[in-house]
């Protein structure tokens, strides 16, 4: 299907985000989803900006779900780790927290990190946005890449020895999104890696389903 593609300020979806309702007792959760590489953690660290900019307030807090997971075989597997410990306390309109996880040591590091009720929580991360998590989310974003640039940005980030679970991982992540619909069902569709030049601290790609046409870059 022929594809919109045109580049959106995230003040515009800061405001969006807190003009939202809040379903997650008195927190508005937005999920940044995605396949590895695709850009997740750019995109929700700027949404944190925008929103901190646009209601004059604290940032709010990102979790991102690699620090939850046990290890590469827990890639879909952590969910019940969040709902307890972070998703279940911020609906209750208590503060939250979770051990993070360790990549090199192999294990969760004993000082938890916090979790206040905050206006939004941002949980960034693959399978992110799934469907168990509709019921509380105020926003979904699905950010997406070519697979071959999201495959050279990870062993870029963490270096070629990772490339077997990498590969392994992709996969399952691949029949996770066709099996769960994520990226259909997102509120927003970003382009993880626009070619047209713009200031990707103000502006976001964003992709839509329609004419096939690509609108200019915003002004710098």
């Amino acid at each position: 299907m022929p594809v919109v593609v045109g580049f959106e300020a995230y003040a515009g979806l800061a405001r969006r985000v807190l003009a939202g309702p809040a379903r997650l007792g008195r927190t508005r959760l937005v999920a940044v989803d995605g396949p590895s590489g695709a850009g997740k953690t750019a995109f929700a660290a700027r949404l944190a900006d925008a929103l901190a900019a646009t209601s004059d307030t604290t940032r709010p807090p990102v979790v991102h779900t690699d620090d939850l997971l046990d290890g590469w075989a827990d890639q879909l597997s952590f969910w019940p780790r969040l709902e307890e410990q972070v998703l279940a306390p911020v609906r209750a309109g208590q503060a939250g927290a979770y051990r993070r996880y360790n990549w090199t040591r192999r294990c969760f590091l004993p000082a938890p990190v916090p979790v206040p009720v905050a206006p939004v929580l941002i949980v960034e991360g693959v399978s992110a946005a799934r469907a168990a998590a509709v019921v509380d989310l105020t926003l979904a974003v699905f950010v997406t890449a070519p697979q071959p640039l999201r495959l050279t940005r990870a062993v870029s980030r963490d270096g070629p020895e990772i490339l077997p679970e990498l590969r392994r991982w992709h996969v399952i992540e691949r029949a996770h999104f066709a099996a769960d619909g994520t990226e259909a069902r997102a509120d927003v569709v970003v382009d993880g890696a626009p070619a047209l030049p713009h200031d990707p601290t103000d502006y976001y790609c964003r992709i839509l389903p329609g004419r096939d046409v690509t609108p200019p870059a915003p002004a710098r």
